[in-house]
């Protein structure tokens, strides 16, 4: 007998092999000595892959891989397609999403945060290019994540242009997605940041990719939600980093006073005008118990809580300028043209003056105090979609003014701020809605367990007004989708979607999860 099944017969004689997954545990395990030693059945490492951040979905795979080399992904998946029944290959970064994206019932989990050394193309590797085509630019394990790229790009002086609010996620997970935070009005998201990218492809083929060269593929990739490649490496395009932020919250009390206010900040002509923000979100504060005010001075909590309770949500305008020690002289002088011609509410405008890394890792210190209590850990029902400019007020009267304000649920937090669609390469596979100006909409709710279905139910209404609204939205970060709603979400771009599947993983193999081309 072969060393591999031995291996097998050991680990199947502690482990209790789920009814189904017995003939792909074996095939697995009788593959390459390459696939065979990347291995694991060890029972944390199972628990882990067959979770993520929402806690609402479990799938379990048969084993989970940890990669030293781009060669064993591929050769994992070279090995799956040689087979006469294929099973399934997952990426698994930091598992942030939240309906079982980056799973597989049993398959194989790839465990990119064991892909994370310089040496063998999955750590951090910054480098200064001072050309015409292009300019200075990091290279990144698609398993590293963005919190180690900000830290090492700024010991030069360096930095990414477009973030997500929460930088413990990995480089190939949120370029999968599209990868959105408040700078996206002025830099488009991490997916338009992008100049070259190393893929293995759902045949297992290593590929590098670009604008250039093995297009389709590049174009595939970004936004494709891991249907055609695994991103194992990313050149992303770098700016200078700026020291310290001047981080702003102004309070609204109209809804429609704070949308135009937005838009009238992101369609600043940058060519034309240096004083614009950047950064740029909008939140919520509803009235509620769960209230969160730590941001603003003790002594105006007061003040702030008696505005809310008057009219029931107050909408807040969060803005960022950024600055050097060059500059610091003039900053002050910036903000106050910049929020001149706002119409907040008088006096409610609050300011924090930040390290620019302070500000961009602001979740961490959120997760840092909720974790200790359980608190991180719970179920997290959200809902993501983007929304046309032309039907946000309706959406805000009939989802903001109405059904969160109407269910017995804690809103949690609620954010929204827009984005142009000229920031964003149409070539790409991420959808965004028809309009030039579009919103995007967070609900990120916490749930405790026996909540979850009620939250679940809020988040079907909130959809189910926008069908029966006739507001054309789109999903972002979709999930429990029928493959009739997977086509309308695709739109024009479902054909193309199913050539290029049929094209770099025509054995269905790769993310599962997202349950695009699942049977349905």
């Amino acid at each position: 007998m072969g060393k591999p099944f031995l291996v097998v017969l050991w680990l199947t004689s502690i482990l209790v092999v789920s009814e189904g997954q017995d003939e792909t545990l074996l095939s697995v395990f009788q593959g390459p000595t390459e696939v065979t030693i990347r291995l694991s059945r060890d029972p944390v490492s199972l628990s882990e892959g067959s979770a993520d951040y929402g806690h609402m979905v479990h799938k379990s795979p048969v084993a989970i891989m940890n990669p030293v080399a781009t060669s064993d992904i591929s050769v994992l998946i070279k090995f799956s397609n040689s087979l006469t029944v294929p099973f399934k290959v997952a990426a698994r970064g930091e598992a942030h999403s939240v309906s079982g994206q980056a799973m597989t019932d049993g398959g194989v989990v790839v465990n990119m945060s064991n892909f994370r050394d310089v040496n063998n193309g999955g750590g951090v590797l910054v480098t200064s290019e001072s050309t015409a085509a292009i300019g200075d630019y990091v290279d990144v394990g698609g398993g590293q994540r963005w919190i180690d790229v900000l830290r090492d790009t700024l010991k030069r002086g360096l930095s990414p242009r477009s973030w997500t609010d929460y930088l413990y996620l990995t480089v190939g997970g949120t370029l999968s997605n599209a990868g959105i935070s408040g700078q996206t009005f002025r830099f488009g998201p991490q997916i338009q940041n992008v100049y070259e990218l190393d893929v293995v492809t759902g045949k297992g083929e290593e590929v590098t990719c670009s604008p250039e060269i093995n297009s389709d593929l590049f174009y595939a990739v970004l936004g494709g939600l891991g249907q055609f490649g695994i991103i194992t490496r990313a050149r992303i395009a770098l700016g200078s980093a700026p020291s310290r932020v001047k981080w702003l919250r102004l309070l609204y009390n109209d809804f429609s006073v704070l949308t135009s206010d937005q838009e009238r900040l992101i369609s600043m002509n940058e060519s034309v005008q240096t004083n614009i923000p950047n950064y740029l979100e909008g939140s919520l504060l509803h009235n509620e118990s769960s209230l969160d005010l730590s941001f603003y001075p003790q002594t105006d909590r007061p003040r702030i809580t008696s505005l809310i309770n008057q009219n029931g949500i107050v909408y807040i305008l969060e803005l960022a300028k950024y600055y050097t020690n060059d500059s610091q002289t003039t900053v002050d002088k910036e903000v106050e043209e910049l929020i001149s011609r706002l119409k907040f509410v008088p006096t409610f405008v609050f300011e924090k003056d930040v390290s620019y890394e302070e500000f961009l890792d602001r979740v961490r210190s959120d997760e840092l105090v909720l974790r200790p209590q359980g608190l991180w850990d719970l179920p997290h029902p959200w809902l993501n979609i983007f929304v046309p400019k032309s039907r946000i007020l309706d959406f805000g009267e009939g989802v903001f003014n109405g059904i969160l304000l109407n269910q017995n649920l804690s809103a949690g937090v609620v954010l929204f701020y827009p984005m142009s669609r000229n920031k964003w390469d149409d070539k790409m596979s991420a959808m965004i809605p028809d309009e030039e100006i579009f919103y995007v909409v967070s609900l990120l709710q916490t749930s405790t367990y026996d909540k979850v279905e009620a939250y679940q139910k809020r988040n079907q209404m909130v959809l189910q007004f926008c069908k029966d609204a006739g507001i054309q939205i789109k999903q972002y970060l979709p999930h429990n989708m029928t493959r009739n709603d997977w086509t309308d979400h695709f739109g024009v771009k479902w054909k193309v979607f199913q050539q290029r599947k049929a094209r770099y993983d025509p054995n269905h193999i790769l993310s599962p999860g997202q349950g695009i081309f699942t049977e349905q």
